[in-house]
């Protein structure tokens, strides 16, 4: 029997658990500071993500490079689309100073795709890491990386670095695939997540939960993981971040993100982190 229209209204409804914490105190205004000085791109704002009132108040921010603009257009992400301007060769400095001057212990770095760069952007990737070693000696690294349009060459390049962590997010489940995210392939994601496995790194991805998944459908994505050598996963709550973009089809309740948590340990995860506000580099200095 299909849903009602009061029980589907119901499950939009914004959850009281849904509560974002607003911006503020001494360290958020240090690190705000230290990314307008040094000119650079987070995806905690161009991403908008909810969590980012907690993350710059403990002084740490998830680090965007090759611009802010991306060439892929997928229907959930706040980030703009259409064609870079940017390729900043001194890029890779900047961010490396700037986790220097933060101080911070585990520094998490993502990029936008650059489909139309002939290395697609796995140039800048591998100097950033390079010098972020090198100006911050004993700082872990977590880097969440584009599928590089499936050229291996190129993710072995960023590998090389020794990343110690190296993330790939499916973001949603197989049958979504094509309307979440369009340009991307589920099956190249996971070939992906297996080749760095392969390459001695250790693997993280993450799911968006409120599309209109099944259940069933999740403990799929999670086998599919789990068979390509997946060691992290976050699942975390869709959030519409304009009217352009995907409605949310359901909020999923703290239970239900705990018996997924759950779930995830006994089909062999080695972490999983499972909640409402959770995202992909949500406590990341807990996954090495």
């Amino acid at each position: 029997m299909s849903e009602s229209i009061k029980e589907v209204q119901k499950k939009r409804i914004k959850p009281d658990w849904l509560k974002i914490q607003i911006p503020v105190g001494e360290n958020y205004a240090e690190v705000k500071q230290i990314v307008k000085t040094h000119k650079l791109h987070t995806i905690c704002e161009d991403g908008k993500c909810p969590n980012m009132g907690e993350c710059w108040g403990a002084g740490t921010a998830t680090f965007m490079i090759l611009g802010n603009i991306c060439t892929r257009s997928c229907n959930f992400c706040a980030v703009a689309t259409g064609r870079p301007t940017e390729y900043d060769l001194d890029e890779p400095k900047r961010v490396a100073e700037a986790i220097r001057l933060m101080k911070v212990k585990h520094a998490v770095i993502t990029s936008v795709n650059r489909d139309e760069l002939k290395d697609k952007g796995a140039g800048v990737w591998a100097a950033t890491i390079r010098e972020v070693k090198l100006q911050n000696p004993g700082v872990t690294m977590e880097t969440l990386i584009p599928d590089f349009k499936a050229q291996w060459d190129l993710l072995e390049m960023v590998c090389n670095e020794g990343p110690e962590v190296v993330s790939h997010n499916m973001e949603t489940v197989e049958r979504l695939y094509r309307i979440v995210r369009p340009q991307a392939k589920y099956e190249r994601s996971l070939e992906q997540i297996k080749r760095t496995k392969e390459l001695g790194r250790r693997t993280k991805s993450g799911i968006m939960l409120g599309l209109g998944e099944t259940e069933e459908e999740v403990f799929k994505a999670m086998d599919d993981l789990v068979q390509h050598g997946c060691d992290v996963l976050t699942l975390g709550q869709y959030l519409q971040p304009t009217k352009m973009h995907l409605e949310v089809k359901e909020y999923i309740s703290p239970e239900k993100f705990r018996m997924y948590k759950e779930v995830g340990e006994n089909k062999g995860f080695k972490i999983v982190e499972s909640g409402p506000m959770v995202r992909s580099s949500y406590h990341a200095e807990k996954h090495i």
